[in-house]
């Protein structure tokens, strides 16, 4: 016996049939939740329209799944680089706090006084 399934992909805005090729599956995550939508070709432009404003001045974060590897920071370094860097730049004139991200220009000079 033959079985046949026939998948039918509908907007979840709308309802519409999205014939094959036509609409698209847009993932997106905001405070800390994924989400998945199936849009028509019209309705992803005009969400697309709406984030534009948001994703023009965002950081685009790599495609990776949590966050920072364990032992790293969100800079890639360790906790042991990061306090180096912090002893560093006090005794350097650069004004940093003990806890908390250091400044990305702290580092960069940090990183060109040391290589």
């Amino acid at each position: 016996m033959a079985k046949k399934t026939i998948e039918i992909i509908t907007s979840d805005l709308s309802g519409e049939e999205l014939e094959r090729g036509q609409g698209e599956t847009i993932i997106f995550s905001v405070g800390g939740a994924d989400y998945s939508v199936d849009l028509t070709d019209d309705e992803a432009k005009d969400f697309y329209a709406a984030f534009d404003k948001y994703t023009k001045v965002a950081t685009k974060r790599s495609s990776g799944r949590g966050g920072p590897r364990k032992g790293t920071s969100g800079s890639g370094r360790s906790s042991e680089e990061l306090a180096h860097i912090r002893a560093w730049a006090n005794e350097n004139g650069h004004p940093v706090s003990e806890r908390g991200r250091i400044k990305a220009e702290v580092i960069d000079a940090f990183d060109q006084a040391n290589n």
